[in-house]
């Protein structure tokens, strides 16, 4: 169901190929027919889309993994617009947060806004399961094409990239602060979703 995913209305040729359905327990329209979309991930994590509840751990990851982390508010931001900003989390059966990933759509294009995975779980594959959950379902909504920056210096993230069919397209000199106060220059890269 559209609605519930919070994104565009699926093409005409799109299947249902991008995640599993469950009936989502913390929506109090629970048990009428609302659903919420689960894709499996590694070690016994599954991807789901952001709830509210998500929130306040997916803030202290960003502020830990990144110079200018996000608050709250930028977070409730891209809850509050998920036809524009779907926010995918991985997470353990209790509800633990063990990554989360930002998308932009805009028309037949999407940006990778941010990706985070908490440092435990970081080279388990949680990454990978992320992007193959957000691509399955930008792809489902007929979203053709994804584009991110990534730092020049994130050797593993640009691995990740690549796996997926990301090229580089451009760059960013001085794009990204840094914490010794120098600004590290950003990769531009883009891959079709088919």
């Amino acid at each position: 169901n559209p609605a519930m995913s919070g994104l565009p209305t699926p093409s005409p040729s799109a299947g249902r190929r991008s995640g599993l359905f469950k009936t989502d327990p913390n929506d109090p329209n629970n048990g009428k027919g609302q659903v919420m979309k689960v894709w499996m991930a590694p070690a016994g994590l599954h991807i789901e889309l952001a709830r509210p509840d998500h929130v306040p751990a997916m803030a202290r990851l960003h502020g830990a993994s990144f110079f200018h982390g996000w608050r709250e508010t930028e977070f409730n931001s891209f809850l509050s617009r998920p036809r524009i900003t779907p926010v995918y989390v991985a997470c353990d059966a209790r509800n633990r947060l063990a990554g989360f990933m930002v998308l932009s759509v805009s028309g037949p294009e999407c940006e990778l806004l941010s990706v985070g995975v908490q440092k435990k779980w970081r080279r388990k594959k949680v990454g990978t399961a992320l992007l193959q959950a957000g691509l399955s379902d930008m792809q489902e909504f007929g979203v053709t094409s994804m584009v991110l920056e990534v730092d020049e210096e994130n050797r593993f993230a640009r691995a990740l990239y690549e796996r997926f069919g990301f090229r580089i397209v451009g760059r960013r000199q001085g794009y990204y602060p840094t914490k010794n106060g120098t600004r590290a220059t950003a990769l531009v890269m883009r891959t079709d979703i088919h």
